[in-house]
């Protein structure tokens, strides 16, 4: 019996296996309460990302086309303020990444609950084990395509936008459960006095308290407290905060952001020296391309208006101080944009301007993820809405969209398309 004990003892299915004695329900309260600030802010701003492609305005712009109910929180994104998404998505990213090791820490605080045996003692323990499947697997699964997203990695299959939606959806109602469960408990962890056993180097294991039941039964020798462990994985949060959130505030902290999309800071100096994410060679957009031979195409109820780029520089042309804000979390400072504004084009095909329509623009790239996109009429008639030539007083570059690009205030970047060559008013399907 005791040889039969003892091996017992070395499987993950005895408590006398996890050994650690920083495990307890003091370090897990804490965690958890970290998580319940984070993560609903999280899930909204990642709510609001979403609602920001306008994805009920046109399939084109629908990266989840099967949402049905899960999209009922839709709404007309609005352009001002003109800093909007660059600080939703900003936070969205930041608060993801800097969560990541209070995920993990909270993961590991709890690990040993999910070897116990016997596997199932009621249909509520039943319960509460199935929802720690979705809340576990929805929590990595959503923090894992995020990371993966933000440096620009597509190694999983499908959609990203897809995938993180239904991910998020899973995981968030999985945490929302979990957190009706455990507040109370996590509550009067905290209320109780004397807060968390200091642990110190010591030849002696200190006692697990008769009532903390994360606690190891035979701890081995601590090396360090519990109030230090909470502090390393606060010091860790704080590590990837910095080196993540510099990529949209700007400024001197951009040159913080190593864990920025491309491994960057600044991408170099002059008009155009701003961050960008595919280059003209990268979306086979070619000089012949966009040459002397370009022309914009513009329809609307009165027909069909094409237009050539000194034709475009000779219309009346209007400025307007935009960032560009990409999903993936960077932004730039405002740049300062020339161009036509898109009302008034929509009123050389017969539109007044200020009953302008949704518009759906075409790029001259053939390939990939919104190359067409739909813009609402909000958005149209915004004065700042541009139809941009130049940036920062000069031509725009091949990488940032000559011939000619789109600039609106508070889209994400993807929708500010690039290599503009069609702008069909009134339809967007």
């Amino acid at each position: 019996m005791t040889d039969r004990r003892a091996l017992l003892d070395r499987l993950p299915v005895s408590p006398r296996f996890w050994r650690s004695p920083l495990r307890g329900t003091w370090l897990t309260s804490v965690l958890g309460v970290v998580l319940l600030a984070g993560v609903p802010l999280l899930f909204v701003t990642g709510l609001l990302s979403y609602a920001a492609y306008n994805p009920d305005l046109s399939p084109l712009n629908d990266r989840t086309p099967d949402k049905g109910l899960l999209g009922f929180y839709l709404f007309s994104w609005p352009t001002d303020p003109h800093w909007l998404y660059r600080v939703t998505q900003g936070v969205h990213v930041a608060v993801g990444v800097a969560l990541i090791p209070v995920l993990l820490a909270k993961l590991w605080s709890v690990v040993p609950r999910f070897f116990a045996l016997p596997p199932v003692r009621s249909v509520a323990q039943a319960l509460e084990r199935l929802s720690l499947l979705f809340l576990v697997g929805g929590g990595l699964f959503t923090f894992l395509t995020g990371v993966l997203n933000i440096q620009l990695d597509y190694v999983f299959p499908g959609s990203f936008y897809r995938l993180h939606f239904y991910g998020a959806w899973v995981f968030f109602a999985a945490f929302a459960a979990h957190a009706a469960l455990r507040v109370p408990q996590t509550v009067r962890t905290l209320r109780q006095r004397g807060g968390p056993v200091a642990y110190v180097r010591s030849t002696t294991s200190p006692a697990p308290a008769a009532s903390d039941e994360l606690a190891a039964p035979d701890p081995a020798s601590p090396t360090l407290s519990r109030r230090g462990l909470a502090a390393l994985v606060g010091g860790s949060s704080l590590l990837l905060l910095l080196t993540t959130a510099g990529q949209s505030i700007g400024g001197p902290l951009r040159r913080t952001a190593l864990f920025a999309p491309h491994g960057g800071g600044d991408p170099g100096g002059g008009p155009d020296g701003f961050q960008i994410n595919k280059p003209a060679a990268l979306a086979g957009v070619t000089d012949a391309q966009t040459g002397e031979a370009w022309q914009l195409v513009v329809t609307g109820s009165r027909g069909q208006v094409r237009l050539s780029r000194a034709e475009l520089l000779a219309m009346a042309q209007h400025s307007a101080a935009l960032p560009i804000a990409c999903v993936e979390g960077w932004s730039t400072e405002d740049q300062h944009w020339r161009g036509v504004r898109l009302r008034d084009l929509a009123a050389l095909v017969g539109y007044e301007p200020e009953d302008a329509p949704d518009v759906l623009v075409e790029s001259l790239q053939l390939r990939g993820s919104f190359r067409r996109a739909a813009l609402r009429h909000n958005q149209v008639r915004d004065p700042r809405s541009l139809l941009a030539l130049q940036v920062n007083g000069a031509d725009l570059s091949p990488d940032h969209g000559y011939p000619a690009r789109v600039i609106v205030p508070a889209a994400p970047g993807v929708l500010n398309t690039k290599w503009v060559a069609r702008l069909s008013f009134g339809r967007v399907r």
